[in-house]
């Protein structure tokens, strides 16, 4: 009788504070989040804690530092992406859905396709879709280098996926003619900028402050020379 809602009580004393950390940092950011979205970025954090338990998805274990390091990680590019033409972007080598199933939730007007070679990721990021019923959300279990897509997107997105000359290799075929490639990094990388194809180009970078985390993060845009 007094083991269920104890357990209960912590559960929603930890989704209360999952809430507040997402919500403070959201408004930190400027982002504008509706309760239903916030509603949704908890529920994420929650089935992330369950099934990291048996799939591994994050090898980050504490959920408020998934709360930081994923979650308002992924917000901090929100606004600056808003500044990019387009409204089609791929996530490759998304991994648990960072950043592309964040900014799916925040950001229902844009179409996010999620791409990993992992299957436990991507069935989570299928259930997770169905769950909320994300319509703006794809997921393909596949190498970026043989998918194929019937349309080309405006934003190739990656976060830590590989270094900058390996992902504009592989991903050339993706993006469309006036599409960009942004990649989110730590530490500036200018070893992998030196080591870009000289066809292209650092076109912008913002360096971003991500709420709860003094770790360095850089978001760069690189576009394809005429």
């Amino acid at each position: 009788m007094i083991t269920a809602p104890t357990t209960f009580f912590n559960q929603n004393q930890s989704h209360t504070q999952w809430r507040n950390l997402i919500d403070k940092g959201s408004h930190s950011l400027s982002l504008g989040v509706t309760k239903k979205q916030l509603d949704i970025l908890v529920s994420y954090i929650d089935q992330l804690v369950r099934w990291n338990k048996a799939y591994n998805l994050t090898a980050i274990r504490d959920p408020l530092d998934m709360v930081k390091l994923h979650v308002l990680d992924s917000l901090a590019i929100v606004a600056p992406l808003s500044r990019i033409d387009g409204h089609r972007f791929i996530d490759i080598g998304t991994g648990a859905g960072l950043p592309g199933m964040i900014l799916a939730i925040v950001c229902p007007h844009l179409t996010i396709h999620l791409l990993d070679t992992n299957g436990k990721k991507t069935r989570f990021l299928t259930q997770f879709k169905h769950l909320h019923q994300l319509n703006n959300v794809e997921v393909f279990n596949q190498r970026c280098e043989n998918y194929f897509p019937d349309k080309t997107y405006d934003i190739v997105l990656s976060r830590a996926f590989a270094s900058i000359a390996d992902m504009l290799k592989g991903c050339l075929h993706l993006a469309s003619t006036e599409g960009v490639f942004v990649a989110m990094k730590g530490t500036y990388p200018q070893q992998e900028l030196d080591a870009m194809p000289a066809n292209y180009s650092l076109i912008n970078c913002e360096i971003l402050e991500v709420p709860g985390v003094k770790a360095e993060r850089h978001l760069l845009t690189i576009k394809k020379l005429a």
